[in-house]
């Protein structure tokens, strides 16, 4: 049995042809940039993020840049960011010229720790920005207390945590702005890069509008110094598909993490997700950690199951963040983390078969 660690094939054969219709619709309207579509798409998504307004643009990256320059994150100005994060999180705030200051995760959810935000606040200290890391939703109600109590912004990365919710409240609705991802492997895919920021500030909102539009609000005439990056109007009609299945598609993610969770319990060595109390899961990732990860990661493929690092560098050790400074041991729990960690298939169309061998051959090793 092989079984890949991404498959699209069962959901996209569920909405094939609505796909391909969706597509014709496009080309038959003749107008493919900031068309009907996209504005269909971001009041559909601004419903399911409980937000009054989303606007679609290039890519999640750009989605994070976007947020930070229409909060007037600038240089000089520093932002907290976890230390056990996709790189992405801290190129959006290099990319506006301010300075990512990395908090160390909680090494049980994975996620940026509350209780270690405050010691990292500083007098140029300007925004936070939570990553909903793998699917799990951060502690919310406490990050936005913090940042209140500091007048700091807060802007959510949502990439990996569509519908996930804390204490009942959607993420991506909780930031002063809040970023996005579509990236194709995400549980709520485009078939090509696009992202959206989401809020309730209509002043923040528009002010996003304008920048990713090139500063413009009227063709031709530019109000600041924006940039191109805009959602077209054919992922963003493939998106509003994809919108009418993303809750079945998440309870079945949730379904095999559940059957995940209770089959490979209480094996010795193995560390599985953990979700903390208020938190929900939508299993972006099924991410479990052992010391003996390369030999896990062997054994898998040997037994035809493909796994994943997510991710085996964190950013304070990557080229790109040399001048920085740091070094090996800064931020050991993020080190451990990826030293640690294995990302096994989990994804809608995943067989109870294929479940079971992912299990088995899990479990196989650590007999």
């Amino acid at each position: 049995m092989k079984i890949p660690y991404l498959s699209f094939e069962y959901q996209h054969g569920l909405m094939k042809a609505q796909l391909k219709t969706a597509c014709e619709l496009v080309i038959e309207s003749g107008w493919f940039i900031m068309g009907e579509y996209l504005k269909k798409f971001e009041r559909e998504y601004a419903k399911l993020s409980n937000t009054s307004e989303a606007i679609g643009v290039a890519n999640g990256l750009d989605a994070l840049i976007l947020a930070l320059k229409a909060l007037g994150i600038k240089e000089g100005d520093e932002v907290i960011v976890p230390s056990n994060t996709y790189i992405a999180s801290w190129l959006a705030v290099s990319a506006v010229g301010a300075k990512p200051i990395p908090v160390e995760p909680n090494i049980l959810t994975y996620n940026i720790d509350v209780e270690k935000i405050e010691a990292a606040i500083t007098y140029k200290t300007k925004a936070i920005i939570p990553v909903h890391l793998y699917g799990l939703s951060c502690e919310m109600e406490a990050i936005m207390e913090l940042s209140a109590k500091h007048n700091l912004y807060v802007v959510e990365d949502n990439a990996q945590a569509h519908l996930a919710t804390f204490n009942g409240k959607i993420t991506g609705s909780y930031g002063h702005l809040n970023a996005t991802s579509f990236y194709p492997g995400k549980n709520l895919g485009a078939l090509g890069d696009a992202g959206a920021v989401t809020g309730n500030d209509k002043d923040l909102m528009e002010k996003v509008r304008v920048l990713r539009n090139y500063g413009s609000e009227k063709k031709y005439y530019n109000k600041v110094k924006g940039i191109n990056s805009r959602l077209d109007e054919i992922q963003a009609a493939l998106l509003s598909v994809k919108l009418n299945y993303i809750e079945n598609l998440t309870n079945s993610r949730k379904i095999i993490a559940d059957k995940y969770n209770q089959e490979l319990a209480n094996i010795d060595g193995l560390i599985l997700p953990t979700v903390n109390q208020g938190a929900t899961h939508v299993y972006h990732i099924y991410l479990v950690r052992t010391k003996n990860r390369d030999g896990l990661m062997q054994h898998l493929i040997d037994n035809g199951v493909i796994p994943f690092i997510h991710y085996p560098l964190p950013p304070h050790l990557q080229g790109a963040y040399n001048d920085l400074g740091y070094t090996k041991g800064d931020f050991p729990l993020a080190e451990e983390i990826a030293d640690t960690c294995l990302s096994i298939p989990l994804y809608p169309g995943l067989t109870n078969d294929e479940t079971d061998h992912v299990i088995h051959s899990v479990r196989s090793f650590f007999k």
